[in-house]
């Protein structure tokens, strides 16, 4: 069973800096390209990042270019997004997906990032 769960999240200032970490089990990680999703409150999941599974390939959304970073530790099963200059619009539960061949996977456990002063 695939098992997904995202942590590091919290309260940070307009400015600030946060890194999310992801732990995956269930699968064979270092087979699989991973990603970061997010929902805002009210609003639908959003594609954030993603990464190979060798991690030589990454990509952004538009509104996070230039300040999130995605990575990956395969010894140890994580994707990492490390955000910097954090801004209330990327207030959000983040989650970590999977790719299963054809589609994302479902998402799971989420952690709540909150950029307020």
């Amino acid at each position: 069973e695939v098992q997904l769960q995202a942590s590091g999240g919290g309260l940070v200032q307009p400015g600030g800096s946060l890194t999310l970490s992801c732990a995956a089990s269930g699968f064979t990680f270092n087979n699989w390209a991973m990603s970061w999703f997010r929902q805002a409150p009210g609003k639908r999941l959003e594609y954030v990042s993603s990464i190979n599974n060798g991690g030589s390939n990454t990509g952004y959304a538009a509104a996070v270019q230039g300040r999130f970073s995605i990575s990956r530790d395969n010894s140890n099963n994580t994707v990492f997004l490390q955000m910097t200059d954090l801004k209330p619009e990327d207030t959000a539960v983040y989650y970590c997906r999977k790719w299963e061949g054809s589609g994302w996977s479902a998402t799971g456990q989420g952690t709540l990032v909150t950029v307020s002063s």
